[in-house]
């Protein structure tokens, strides 16, 4: 039977430490390229075989050699209640280890945190969920209803090999899934002492990576040139990069907007949220991005002589769309860049938004608020897209909801990526506590 109470004992919460390390020691860097990505492989048959050791049965699907996604199902209760999903991806983007502070590889602990490459992005999770049923198994306990775990390859690529490949070619796993989380959200931002908003994943913006083409006269690199294809696209893409899209506020943002001038005691003023954004500090980067559609260069393309000007220059444009506004971002895109370039897609994954209500969202906000009396669980919507946008194509209902208390001074936003990636220690055990209390309760 379900219990309603959350009894993981320090087993759990201790474990998740060593498992979260175990996986931070496996490199599963995803470079976009299966020639030189390291693959998920060894992560997946890590997860197998946990899982395995306390009898719950799994299988590997491999979308190409090494590329591998585990799923498995435990069954709840009520099995004819709609399942619920819990997805989390093995691959990380690639670091390097001169730029860090610690090898991203060596899962060390330090000052409190457990670093390394993925450690919130997003093997944290991937070890929470893996402590959590690991505990079950051991303890005895079932979930209310069915849930299907899913560990995915390639999220840090577009999902091509990883959760598209899943829903594309395996999509009877996740029959009965009416719900999903994943990352990114349940992270805590603190507006006091006795106060700390949790941000609930409920929205995100889409994709649209396009590639710019430019194309030229090609000739002697010492001539007079008035048709360079490089110069073309340097033009459009400098235009590209310092362009503004307009303000746009969806129901998501709005509703986080006006959480968080309520718990700030600031007025909210509808067509200047920049400036209550500004005063969100270290998550005024990922919320500011939310209001706008956004288009960043991020790679260069041409020539393959030093004296030889080319005929054709090509730019990477990392786009986000607001949700239901892939079409216009184009559009307003076209305008920037001119008419003269072509305009070619990479990938295109649509954004999603759905409500902040329900029957799942109340199981997420009574977890934190009995982990953390000063908690309230708030909606807001990503700046950028994970596996659910593979998922939702199923039907699914997808949140953000991988639970962190974090330091009221740490800067969480830009460990996304970025260089010294690390987690609280005890923000990893918090998040297995209130993980185990909503799952039993979800």
């Amino acid at each position: 039977m379900t219990s309603h109470a959350a009894p993981t004992g320090p087993k759990a919460v201790d474990e998740v430490v060593d498992l979260c390390r175990d996986l931070l020691r496996i490199d599963t860097s995803n470079t976009g390229d299966n020639a030189t990505s390291a693959g998920e492989r060894a992560a997946a048959e890590y997860v197998a075989e946990k899982l395995a050791e306390v009898g719950v049965e799994s299988r590997i699907h491999e979308s190409a050699p090494g590329r591998a996604n585990l799923v498995a199902r435990i069954p709840g209760v009520d099995s004819s209640r709609g399942a619920l999903l819990v997805h989390g991806h093995l691959d990380v983007v690639p670091a390097d280890a001169d730029e860090w502070s610690v090898h991203p590889f060596s899962g060390e602990i330090r000052d409190g945190y457990l670093w390394g490459r993925g450690a919130i992005d997003m093997k944290d999770f991937d070890a929470m969920v893996l402590a959590v049923v690991r505990d079950w198994q051991r303890t005895g306990v079932r979930p209310p209803r069915d849930i299907v775990l899913a560990y995915t390859a390639d999220e840090e690529a577009g999902s091509e090999y990883g959760a598209h490949f899943l829903v594309e070619r395996h999509p009877e796993l996740f029959d009965g899934c009416t719900e999903a989380i994943g990352e990114v959200g349940g992270f805590s931002y603190s507006v006091n002492d006795d106060l700390r908003l949790y941000l609930i994943e409920t929205a995100e913006k889409g994709l649209d990576w396009l590639r710019l083409h430019a194309r030229g006269r090609p000739g002697h690199g010492s001539m007079v040139h008035d048709d360079n294809a490089v110069t073309a696209l340097a033009e459009a893409v400098a235009r590209v990069g310092r362009h503004r899209f307009p303000v746009v506020v969806t129901p998501t943002v709005r509703a986080f907007l006006t959480e968080v001038s309520d718990a700030l005691g600031i007025e909210l003023d509808p067509d200047d949220p920049e400036t209550a954004i500004a005063k969100l500090g270290p998550i005024a980067n990922i919320i500011g991005a939310t209001i706008r559609n956004t288009a960043n260069p991020t790679r260069l393309d041409a020539g393959y002589k030093d004296n030889v000007i080319p005929s054709r220059a090509t730019a990477t444009i990392d786009c986000r769309s607001l949700p239901g506004q892939s079409e216009l971002l184009l559009e307003q895109l076209r305008a920037v860049i001119g008419p003269d370039l072509e305009v070619e897609y990479i990938h295109r994954q649509p954004a999603l938004e759905t409500t902040f209500d329900g029957a799942l969202v109340e199981a997420m906000s009574a977890a934190l608020r009995a982990e953390d009396p000063g908690a309230r669980a708030v909606p807001y919507m990503l700046s950028g897209g994970t596996d659910a946008k593979a998922f939702h194509r199923l039907g699914i209902r997808c949140f953000g909801f991988a639970p962190l208390r974090l330091p009221a001074d740490l800067n969480f936003s830009a460990l996304f990526h970025g260089v010294d990636e690390r987690v609280p220690v005890d923000g990893l055990q918090f998040g297995v506590r209130v993980l185990d209390r909503f799952l039993r309760n979800s």
